[in-house]
């Protein structure tokens, strides 16, 4: 297998076929979302885990990921709190939120992937815009590669509909997430 450090073309990837895990040191789930429509809020989860099943070609490839609700964090203690609530994820009932892949095709450079997002026990269809960024060997002699990911969702297809109306318009918290994955897998 030869280093690459940017795809070039999705049709040329050949990974090992098999089983590659989330390496979570170097792998990142990330989310965007405005407050009172002017500023952007960045959170992460911190505790995930996940698998990526190479098939003989992309198409026949899967991904699954589970991630712990409750590791939520935006580096403010009362809004994760208030993130956590039965207001937004629940996690009391809902610990965790799954990403099970449907279908993955090349497109462009890159792929779409497509899959179940289930969030507060409700499952919904995403896509994803995936990338390709290479494959290196570590000091250690491990296999790894990386692959970036993003798509945007509705909160509220998903029950995540607590909200507060701006007097002169708007929302204290926008309807669209932006959801950004950096991930960095190793060989099973």
């Amino acid at each position: 297998m030869t280093e690459t450090s940017t795809a070039t073309d999705a049709s040329t990837i050949a990974l090992e076929r098999g089983t590659w895990t989330l390496d979570p040191a170097h792998t990142e789930i990330a989310f965007t979302a405005k407050h009172l429509m002017v500023a952007r809020v960045r959170g992460q989860f911190r505790q995930f885990d996940g698998t990526i099943t190479v098939g003989d070609t992309p198409q026949t490839s899967s991904v699954e990921v589970t991630i712990g609700a409750a590791s939520l964090d935006t580096n403010a203690p009362d809004r994760d709190g208030h993130l956590r609530s039965a207001d937004f994820l629940d996690v009391e009932n809902h610990p965790n939120l799954t990403f099970r892949s449907t279908a993955v095709r090349p497109a462009g450079s890159g792929y779409e992937l497509d899959g179940d997002l289930t969030i507060r026990g409700v499952t919904k269809p995403v896509t994803l815009a995936v990338v390709f960024e290479g494959v290196a060997t570590d000091p250690y002699g491990n296999t790894k590669v990386g692959f970036s990911a993003g798509t945007t969702i509705l909160r509220e297809d998903w029950g995540l509909s607590w909200n507060v109306a701006l007097e002169p318009g708007g929302w204290l918290v926008s309807k669209d997430v932006k959801i950004d994955i950096v991930a960095e897998l190793i060989k099973a």
